[in-house]
């Protein structure tokens, strides 16, 4: 299963990010497991230092801007 991370404060840019997960998610029609991290230490211990942040597998694909819609579908299609 994928997993995929949203790394941010609660800001607005941090809920548009959610929301764009959740809306590629929907599109593409896959399970995967889309979880918020709001905590301010575990965001520094991914080692991001802009917000929001898109993580995917692990792996950190966007970080300080709000990726959209086709994008994430793009990245969770590789």
């Amino acid at each position: 299963m994928t997993k995929i991370e949203v790394l941010g404060t609660g800001c607005v840019k941090c809920k548009r990010l959610f929301d764009n997960v959740e809306a590629a998610v929907k599109e593409l029609g896959i399970t995967a497991d889309v979880v918020k991290v709001e905590d301010l230490d575990a965001i520094v211990e991914a080692g991001i230092m802009l917000t929001p942040a898109l993580i995917i597998n692990g792996e950190v694909v966007a970080e300080g801007r709000v990726a959209d819609v086709n994008e994430i579908k793009d990245l969770l299609k590789e």
